[in-house]
């Protein structure tokens, strides 16, 4: 299998997923604006959404592909029918207590994690009772997100990277047909979450059950294989932990802020999430399982190509994004969120946050590649140091940036600890020999450069021809940014088709 064509499948599946997210994104706005009402869902969504990265998507996946791979290569498939069987009988019973405790300590949670919402009795009381519909989406997403580990790991990229769009169109149905049955109608946002987990979970089963790997759960506590996951799986918890505990912390600190910071901030990450789930966690999801399959075959040349090719596919489309991000800021901002409910000044608030949200894309989406660069290697504990370091700096800066920028200082001080972090990574990687850059890196970057210049002055330039988007109607806002998209499109893929980039260039087969 074609490791770019794999990236193509899960990219495109990941993008429609984003396209209804932004769909469903539009619909909170124009339905319920940015108010006390969305400041309290989007904390309760915010909880389990990071518990599933902490979890499911980040210790779980990091400790368990590596050794599933091992399974698969060295044991074959009855070996690894067992393992996932008890490993996924663990997981369920963990994250069985974790949502229960998470239930019934709900008012406690949600102190902890926005205080500044205590001071507003009704916003505080309805912050609770979504969170205690949406906690169960933990358990849900985690054995999704298990089922997809082992898809990825059979070269079965397709369906996990479609799963996500379940979710959106759960809670587009609910958003916009069910909500006036809820007292309030803001409460079908959490059911339709907690609809969207079972959705994503039962849709997988048909494709386990083709690769032979539908199992039933089973506990076994004294499974030496499962106590080997979960042994990885504790310094992985702490790592993952430490960027989500970053977020937990700059939601607290928005709470204390003007009403609707929170909302302004959801926002802007949903559209800088856009290219960093489409290209980084589509990257990383592919990589981890050849780079684990790699390693255990020993081979530490491939390990290095591999890599290299992850970081120079990720630069080549990360970079561009963030500057286009911050480039057309404005006319995003408005033509997706700026109707109804959801005002000109809440549309401005949020373009600041994008902006400094776009400063550290390229860290984020780099984070993903060189990440797995350890995990594979069963090595944990280098990158948790690292993690460690940077929430550190990032709370620093949150310091230093808050009390001038507000919620946009937050988000530049994720940005910038985004940065800091991938930097660490590439040293590291550097310095024990497991990744050496191929020939060629100057001039691939140069190229880059130029095409990026010609690209942001293309969207200028478009966007001084153009009419005021608040003045325009949805259709023609969303012609108009279509407009602006295809124009920085062009530009750069079309410098860069100049300047001698083809796409075979990328090509690379998956190890199996």
């Amino acid at each position: 299998m074609n490791l770019l064509k794999s990236l193509a499948a899960v990219s495109s599946m990941t993008m429609v997923s984003r396209v209804l997210g932004f769909v469903r994104d539009m619909l909170i706005a124009r339905l319920f604006g940015a108010s006390a009402g969305t400041d309290a869902f989007f904390v309760a969504q915010k909880l389990p959404n990071m518990l599933r990265r902490v979890f499911a998507e980040g210790a779980f996946s990091q400790a368990f592909v590596p050794i599933l791979a091992e399974y698969k290569n060295q044991q074959g498939d009855d070996a690894s029918r067992v393992f996932l069987a008890h490993v996924s009988g663990m997981l369920t019973l963990i994250l069985a207590v974790v949502t229960t405790l998470g239930i019934l300590a709900a008012p406690l949670v949600v102190w902890i994690s926005a205080p500044g919402f205590a001071k507003e009795a009704g916003k505080f009381a309805l912050t609770v009772d979504l969170l205690r519909i949406t906690f169960p989406y933990i358990l849900l997403i985690s054995l999704s997100s298990l089922a997809g580990a082992v898809l990825n790991t059979w070269n079965r990229f397709s369906v996990p990277a479609f799963v996500p769009t379940l979710l959106n169109v759960a809670m587009i149905v609910f958003a916009l047909w069910l909500s006036p049955y809820f007292d309030p109608p803001l409460m079908a946002l959490g059911w339709g979450m907690l609809a969207g987990g079972i959705l994503q979970l039962v849709w997988q089963f048909p494709a386990l059950k083709e690769i032979g790997m539908l199992v039933l759960p089973r506990v076994k506590l004294r499974d030496p294989a499962v106590w080997r996951v979960m042994k990885k799986m504790g310094p992985a918890l702490f790592g993952v932990s430490v960027g989500q505990i970053s977020l937990l912390i700059n939601t607290a600190f928005a709470s204390f802020m003007v009403s609707a910071s929170v909302s302004w901030m959801y926002y802007a990450d949903r559209l800088m999430e856009f290219p960093s789930g489409v290209l980084g966690v589509a990257l990383g999801t592919i990589l981890l399982p050849s780079l684990s399959k790699t390693y255990a075959s020993n081979d530490t040349a491939e390990y290095s190509r591999l890599l290299d090719w992850g970081l120079r596919l990720a630069l080549l489309l990360a970079l561009p994004s963030a500057v286009a991000l911050a480039v057309i800021s404005g006319p995003l901002t408005i033509a997706l969120f700026q109707y109804k409910e959801f005002t000109l000044h809440d549309a401005a608030m949020t373009q600041q946050a994008l902006i400094a949200y776009s400063v550290g894309l390229v860290g984020l989406i780099m984070v993903k590649i060189l990440a797995p660069g350890f995990y594979a290697r069963q090595n944990i504990k280098t990158p948790v140091k690292i993690a460690l370091v940077t929430l550190t700096l990032t709370q620093l800066m949150n310091l230093a940036f808050v009390w001038h920028l507000k919620h946009a200082g937050l988000a530049l001080a994720i940005g910038l600890g985004a940065c800091f972090n991938a930097g660490v990574l590439l040293r590291q990687l550097r310095r024990h020999g497991i990744y050496t850059p191929q020939p060629g890196w100057p001039r691939f970057f140069a190229k880059l450069v130029t095409a990026v210049t010609v690209m942001a002055a293309v969207l200028i330039a478009a966007q001084w021809l153009l009419p005021a988007f608040h003045s325009a109607g949805l259709l023609l806002r969303l012609t108009w940014l279509g407009i602006l998209v295809a124009a920085g499109l062009v530009a750069y893929f079309g410098t860069l088709a100049a300047l001698g980039f083809r796409p075979r260039d990328f090509s690379r087969r998956a190890v199996q």
